[in-house]
């Protein structure tokens, strides 16, 4: 077998010998390499990995749930509350049930608004066309943000206005939704024919049930108590008292059935209840607002020039020299 071949090199980090010295010889890798023997089929079958392996579904029940857990906690709601959040789910569900089906409640929706509640009582029309804003999206609203948002500035918390956004965004698409399935109109929707047998039908181009007004008034006002650091007792008689009067201001100007209102009241009140679930998703919109003042100074720090780096001040002066002596040294 020939031997491998060989370089003169000199060793690394020395200088090369003296002239006339005999050179290091430096036996280093052989150019040519047998290849290494290929694996057994057994070996290459026993260390086989399938690509396509399929995740187990436990684990894919995990995935979901972690990713889930960054915007709801499912975990927030103690006994009470989920005992009642289900009684009003069956109760909303029955109500809506009685509006398809054309039960008694369809009737007593027809039997108030022929009776008229504004004809028997004139005076209050003026009072009511007032009162029923404090039901509307963008009245709420304002009132509500004008409040939290001068707490905002006093407290640098923005928690309770991310509680306000998130909560309006439930009601809207919660209420929204089943509007829209539905499609039930409205005795002003219906004009004269508000009084013609069927006129509560529901599957057409309406969106009625349920009342936005008393669903925004419920949660609106709901979410300033749920917030308030003090008076929570009052305030929370005081929001009942908008939602009750809220909704009944509806039915007395005839933008709404009554079973609307009862629906309308159901629906904020699960809204209330189930706030604490979007919990992570308010503490993730609360950071999200918080450091937006860091960003913006960032955006608005000036940028030095291109160029060269700057260079410290002891470095400049060794490079300048010492000082000379003077007189006074």
């Amino acid at each position: 077998m020939p031997a491998p071949d060989l370089d003169l090199l000199p060793p690394r980090g020395r200088r090369p010998a003296a002239a006339g010295a005999p050179p290091r010889r430096v036996r280093t890798v052989p150019r040519s390499f047998p290849a290494p023997p290929s694996p057994s089929p057994a070996r290459e079958a026993a260390v086989a990995v399938p690509v396509d392996r399929a995740v187990p579904a436990g684990s894919r029940v995990a995935g979901l749930r972690a990713v889930a857990g960054r915007w709801v906690d499912v975990g927030a709601l103690g006994p009470a509350a989920r005992w009642l959040t289900g009684a009003l789910l069956v109760v909303y569900a029955l109500l809506t049930v009685a509006v398809l089906a054309r039960t008694w409640l369809v009737e007593l929706d027809a039997d108030v608004y022929n009776w008229g509640p504004a004809a028997h009582w004139p005076a209050l029309a003026p009072l009511a066309d007032a009162w029923v804003l404090l039901g509307q999206r963008a009245v709420c609203l304002v009132i509500a943000v004008l409040w939290l948002g001068a707490r905002l500035l006093r407290d640098r918390d923005p928690r309770p206005l991310c509680t306000l956004a998130v909560a309006t965004l439930m009601v809207n698409v919660s209420v929204g939704l089943v509007k829209t399935v539905l499609g039930r109109l409205g005795p002003l929707q219906l004009g004269a024919g508000a009084t013609a047998p069927g006129a509560t039908s529901v599957f057409t181009d309406g969106t009625i049930f349920p009342s936005g007004h008393t669903a925004n008034a419920v949660v609106t006002w709901g979410v300033l108590v749920l917030v308030a650091r003090s008076y929570r007792r009052t305030g929370a008689v005081l929001a009942a008292v908008l939602a009750v009067t809220v909704g009944l201001t509806t039915v007395y100007l005839g933008t709404h059935w009554v079973s609307d209102v009862l629906a309308g009241w159901v629906a904020g009140a699960l809204v209330l209840l189930l706030l604490p679930v979007a919990g992570p998703l308010v503490d993730r919109s609360a950071r999200v607002l918080s450091g937006l003042p860091a960003r913006a100074r960032g955006l608005r720090a000036p940028v030095g020039r291109p160029g060269r780096a700057p260079v410290p001040g002891a470095l400049v002066a060794s490079r300048r020299g010492p000082r000379p002596a003077t007189a006074d040294s």
